[in-house]
Parts: C-alpha cells; structure tokens; sequence
C-alpha cells in the first residue's frame, strides 16, 4: 500500500471547479498584484485568526523577514530564537545583519524554552521569536511575561501553526506581530509560495504594508527601502477557497493524530513517543512527529514499505555550517546551562514526521503503524 507524506492531489480533487473558478475570475480582472482579491483575502484571514490586521506578503520567509524590518531589528541587535526550527527563522535574523542568539527547547513539547529565553537576554536584545513547531503553540503566557520585563517586542512564528491555540487564544494574536506560511505543504496551503503578517497595531500594519512594496509612498517616492514582498493576486484566490475548508482539514488532521495514539497503543509501541497535546492546547499536527531508537533504520524500512517519512530537522540551526563563525558569546544555553543544546541535538537525530494529512485513510494509517511494529518485533 503507497502512502506519501503527503497527498496534495486527493486534497484538491473535491475543490478543483471552485479553485480553476477563482483562478479564471483572477485571470478576467488582469488585476495580479496586490489589488481587491488580496485585499479581501486579508480581510478574511484577519477574522479568521482575530486580529486587526492581515497583510498578505510572498512567502513565509518574507512575512519575517518584513515583520523584523519593521521592528527596527539590523545590525548591532539580538533576536532569540529556537535552534530547533526551520532554517527561516534564524536565517531571516541574520539577513538583516542581525545575531540570531539560539536557545534550546523544551524535551516534551520541542518548543522554545523560556527559561532559556530569560538566561539569553541581553542588553542588545531587541526580539524574540517564537516557533509554534509541528503545529503546537508556545508557551507564550511565560514568554510574554519574559518579554515584557525586559521590554522586547516578540514576534511569533506561526507559519506550521494556523488555527492552533493554547487556552482559547489563537496562535498569531500573542505578540507584537505573527508570521503564516502558505508554502503547499502547510494545513492551509497556496499553488505555491505565499505568507501573511498578523498584527493589533495600526502603526506596525502601515509598516509592513509600506515595506512590503518597496517602501514606496506615494508611488515612486520612498521614505523607507522595502523590498518586493508582495502576494500575488492569484495565490489569494486559491487561498480565499482553500481556508474555507481548514476547520474541516483540522479536524481530520487531529481525528488522525487521534488514531495514531489508539494504533501505537493497541501494537504496544510504548517505546516510541508520540507527540503531545498538553492541557489547554489545540494542536493542529501540521507534522505528526515521533521519536524512536534506530531513527534512521526505521525510515529506510518504512520506505522500503512505500511509507513516506521526513527528518524535521536534522541539523539543529547553530550547528549549520553557514553560523559556524558565530560569535560564540552571543549563543544562549540551555536552562539546565549548558552549551550542548542537547535537547535539540537529541530530537534532530531520533524524530521522523509521519503521514498525517487530512485525507490519509485508516486503511493506510494501520499500514504505517503495523509496518513500525515489524521494525521493531
């Protein structure tokens, strides 16, 4: 039995008339950059995710990039991150000549530590940026009140994590400002590349709308410089019919991670941890990740078995080999104060993300899971 990681075509077989619909109506306007499909758009997903604002910009990469910019964040400055997240995170730091201080996260959840981020602060901090990895929230209400004590504006990297939420409050409506992702891959996926910036703050909104398009204001006169961040009108489109179905698509993502739990569980694989969903947490499993002894072994025998897997993220972000000359003095520790980062080390070499997309079957979930099971009889 085949399962991919992930099936993008079973996901738009049901949408395919409403989207080639959107697509033609975009295509009839001639109107492709920015213009009123976007403009609707980013009404619609400010509502959505309970903020005042929503900028659509050209990836998720972009939206941090250009939610930094805004803050004021360039050389001279420090921004806390994770060390264990997808490289656009600490990447975007350090573009803007930035020094992305790298903190370990938490063994249970793989989030952000915060009681490394408060032995991280300095007195050149000036961010803090959060990742709600997999699809699972931060725990924000303690890194918030790190924050504010040390007056630091945090910016939250929901780009895996659209619709999760911790106590009742959606991710993205936490900090100064928020990043999303619409890269295909992700619980609410664009034809492409595509990104969003939420935020509560009329003056960070204009910011980010200013930056976005070159920092032009009026047209051809440029008080800032910008970059071109624009989302296309297209992309909007397919986004506008696409999120109608993403309370569906998480649901079905969730009764999966569900099924797992009772699968591992009936097998009696309880040497393999499974992902968490704490108290209070609604995770929306952009990644349903695991962890296991023989890491390698057991993806190499899940694909020999037509079982599509993925390692997130092998190489934790202070050792990638581009941030090999970081300075050594701006690298946090972990809260036990160590250097070694070795929860991040740990979950780079043992955890293997699973199938979970919303259309995977219970036919095929009970294959990967009694696949696991003959790896390790």
């Amino acid at each position: 039995m085949h399962v991919p990681l992930l099936d993008l075509t079973a996901q738009f077989r049901p949408i395919r008339e409403e989207v080639l619909a959107a697509m033609t109506r975009v295509a009839d306007s001639q109107r492709f950059i920015l213009g009123p499909e976007v403009e609707a758009f980013e009404q619609e997903m400010a509502e959505r995710i309970g903020v005042a604002h929503a900028i659509g910009v050209s990836s998720g990469t972009d939206a941090l990039l250009v939610a930094l910019m805004a803050l004021g964040i360039g050389p001279d400055t420090e921004v806390i991150v994770p060390t264990y997240s997808f490289f656009a995170t600490a990447g975007c730091v350090h573009r803007l000549g930035a020094t992305p201080v790298f903190v370990d996260v938490d063994p249970v959840t793989f989030n952000m530590d915060p009681a490394a981020v408060e032995r991280a602060l300095t007195p050149r901090t000036r961010g803090i940026l959060p990742v709600h990895l997999f699809g699972l929230c931060a725990e924000m209400p303690r890194i918030l009140d790190v924050a504010s004590a040390a007056g630091v504006p945090v910016v939250e990297d929901a780009a895996q994590a659209i619709g999760a939420m911790r106590d009742g409050v959606q991710a993205g409506t936490f900090g100064a400002a928020a990043c999303f992702s619409f890269f295909p891959s992700k619980n609410l996926g664009a034809f492409g590349d595509g990104g969003l910036v939420a935020t509560n703050d009329p003056a960070l909104a204009h910011e980010i709308r200013l930056l976005r398009n070159h920092g032009m204001e009026p047209k051809y006169f440029h008080a800032r410089v910008g970059g071109n961040f624009r989302l296309d009108a297209l992309q909007a489109a397919v986004l506008r019919v696409k999120a109608t179905r993403l309370p569906e698509w998480t649901r079905a993502r969730r009764d999966n991670a569900q099924r797992y739990r009772d699968l591992f569980a009936s097998h009696g694989l309880g040497h393999v941890t499974l992902p968490v969903e704490p108290r209070g947490y609604t995770h929306v499993y952009n990644q349903f990740v695991i962890r296991g002894p023989r890491r390698d072994d057991l993806r190499a025998h899940l694909q020999s078995r037509d079982i599509g897997t993925e390692i997130y993220y092998p190489v934790p972000l202070h050792a990638q080999a581009c941030f090999a000359d970081h300075d050594s003095e701006a690298v946090a520790v972990g809260s036990s104060g160590s250097t070694a980062f070795e929860v991040a080390t740990d979950a780079a070499s043992s955890s293997l993300a699973l199938p979970i997309y919303g259309e995977l079957t219970p036919a095929q979930q009970r294959h990967v899971v009694s696949s696991i099971a003959q790896f390790y009889a």
